[in-house]
C-alpha cells in the first residue's frame, strides 16, 4: 500500500512541477523555476520508489493519465485555459481507465 502512496505523491509532485513550468515564463522567473526542478526531482524519485513494487506499465499509466487530467484541470482553473466538452469526456475516459486498471488488472496485485 505504501507504494501507491509513493505513486500518488509522485503524481502530485509532477503536477506541481508542470504547473510551475507554465508560471516560470520560460524559466525567466526564479521561484517558479525552482519549483519546477524540485517538483520533477521529487516526482522521479517517488516514481522510482513506486517501481520497487508496482509494474512499470501500470505505474506509468496511472502516473501519466492522472497527471494529464490534473494538469488540464489546473490549466483551466488557474490559467484560464479552455476545456471543451470533448476534453472533459476524454479526461473521464482516463479516469475510468485508471479505475479499471486498478480494479481488474492482475498485474497491479
Amino acid at each position: 500500500m505504501q507504494h501507491w502512496l509513493f505513486l500518488a505523491l509522485a503524481i502530485l509532485a509532477e503536477v506541481i512541477g508542470t504547473s510551475a513550468l507554465k508560471a516560470s515564463d520560460g524559466f525567466s522567473r526564479l521561484l517558479p523555476s525552482l519549483v519546477v526542478v524540485v517538483g520533477y526531482l521529487a516526482a522521479f524519485y517517488l516514481l522510482a520508489l513506486t517501481l520497487k513494487a508496482i509494474p512499470i506499465g501500470v505505474a506509468y499509466a496511472v502516473w501519466a493519465g492522472a497527471g494529464v487530467a490534473l494538469v488540464a484541470l489546473i490549466g483551466w482553473i488557474f490559467f484560464g485555459e479552455t476545456l471543451t466538452l470533448p476534453a472533459f469526456i476524454g479526461m473521464g475516459f482516463i479516469l475510468v481507465g485508471v479505475v479499471i486498471l486498478n480494479l481488474f488488472s492482475s498485474s497491479t496485485h
